[in-house]
């Protein structure tokens, strides 16, 4: 080599390209971030699941209690109350031994338009009193479906 042909020179080395293990603690709070979002998403689609469940088998069985009494008026009465008394179970098993106004007083207060002391609701307490009632029975279904309806959207998270 001559000074005139100059100094030798090297190429340039690049580093080696990162490695993809261990990631970078920015990609360890993104994972974890991602887990806890992951198993509170299906911890509420778990129970909401659950909730449309319940909700589902609930007004089901009270179109069987429909079906079954709906030529009688006094049985529809009787079996709409029977129904009443077991969504009433769930929530304030007390309430379920409530008699006369006070059973309609409960029923009041789990609905904002008061129908069962002043409404149609009454015959829930006088028809098993009486060999024939006339009533408007698809107004009585309507408040029932209405009451329960309510009580499932407000007691989910007690089914």
């Amino acid at each position: 080599m001559t000074a005139a042909d100059g100094p030798v020179l090297r190429d340039i080395h690049l580093p080696p390209p990162p490695a993809w293990w261990p990631p970078a603690p920015g990609w360890w709070l993104l994972a974890g971030i991602c887990i806890f979002v992951i198993i509170f998403a299906s911890g509420y689609l778990r129970k909401h699941l659950r909730a449309r469940r319940v909700r589902t088998a609930v007004l089901r069985e009270l179109d069987r209690c429909i079906e079954s009494a709906r030529a009688d008026p006094s049985a529809l009465a009787a079996a709409l109350s029977q129904f009443l008394r077991r969504m009433a179970l769930r929530e304030t098993p007390a309430a379920a031994a409530y008699e006369g106004e006070r059973w309609l007083e409960y029923l009041d207060g789990r609905s904002a338009d008061g129908e069962f002391r002043r409404g149609v609701g009454r015959v829930l307490i006088e028809a098993p009193f009486r060999p024939t009632m006339e009533y408007d029975s698809i107004a009585l279904i309507a408040l029932v479906r209405r009451w329960t309806r309510n009580a499932l959207g407000a007691g989910v998270a007690h089914a």
